[in-house]
């Protein structure tokens, strides 16, 4: 049958008002607009839908039949029509979002939870990653977007600062260099060291910086988590690099002394980075202005 959603609505207008006439109305058609597809409806149906009386028409047997899957095949259209708006309004669905470590288990979770929670059917995917990395999946594609240090390259991509996200050395309070106010990240290469687990991206940044220092870090232990890290620190056990807001999230828990890091890569913003502002999905575009992004000074909203 080739019977379409407008010929199942007028149908039922029919049906329902008992009157080809007042069905049209409702269809918002005039009459001979509707008795044209309604003859071309039973024609395709190959029998009679309606009985025609003085005082309007009834369905038929093969009629009601009709009416009965219109009323259930136009309720589902409803319902996927109100779902597909859901996920064009960002109501629904899943985005994938990378992030650096920073980001990751500091700054995202916080920023992440009003939205969602507003949000009940939208779920993300979250993944950890270097920055490098993501500018990389950003530019060809792979994903939408991601949050990166600024201090890497990215190239055309688009940045747009949404938190400071500076590092710094991390020491027990009873160190030699807590009574200092900025120390070398040479300083951290030479102590026993409290690294994060293989994976991490930013343990991979910090590794990258030691390659290039011609040294290595003196591991004495590697972690999961920046809290795992900051309680080792306090407990004596080495010292660590961390993001400030990190340190100063665990210091009442776990006491440590936080020390600025002298060179330039470790004062870092975290930005959101994106390929295209106009490309991007409604909802994801929903996300990044929750986060604090906007688009580049040239596009409007």
């Amino acid at each position: 049958m080739r019977i379409d959603l407008a010929d199942l609505r007028l149908f039922l207008h029919i049906v329902d008002a008992g009157s080809i006439s007042q069905g049209a109305a409702q269809a918002h058609l005039a009459l001979a607009s509707a008795s044209e597809r309604l003859r071309r409806i039973e024609a395709d149906a190959g029998i009679a839908l309606l009985e025609r009386h003085a005082r309007g028409v009834r369905a038929t047997e093969a009629g009601e039949a009709l009416a009965h899957h219109a009323r259930r095949m136009l309720r589902r259209h409803g319902m996927l029509r109100d779902e597909l708006q859901a996920f064009a309004a960002g109501a629904r669905g899943t985005l994938r979002l990378y992030a650096n470590t920073a980001a990751a288990t500091g700054f995202l979770p916080e920023a992440l939870a009003p939205w969602l929670a507003a949000r009940p059917a939208v779920r993300i995917a979250l993944k950890e990653r270097t920055s490098a990395e993501i500018v990389r999946a950003v530019a060809s594609g792979r994903i939408e977007a991601g949050v990166v240090a600024d201090s890497v390259d990215a190239g055309d991509l688009h940045l747009a600062p949404v938190a400071d996200d500076r590092l710094v050395l991390i020491v027990p309070v009873d160190h030699p260099l807590a009574a200092v106010r900025e120390a070398a990240f040479a300083d951290a290469l030479a102590l026993p060291f409290i690294g994060l687990a293989p994976g991490s991206a930013l343990q991979d940044h910090l590794d990258a910086h030691a390659t290039d220092a011609g040294r290595a870090f003196a591991f004495r232990i590697r972690v999961r988590t920046f809290e795992d890290l900051c309680l080792l620190v306090a407990r004596g056990v080495g010292v660590g690099i961390v993001p400030a807001g990190a340190a100063q999230r665990y210091r009442r828990r776990h006491p440590h002394r936080a020390i600025a890091l002298r060179e330039p890569w470790t004062r870092r913003r975290l930005c959101v980075c994106v390929r295209d502002w106009r490309g991007l999905a409604p909802p994801m575009r929903d996300l990044l202005v929750h986060l604090g992004a906007g688009p580049p000074p040239d596009i409007d909203g």
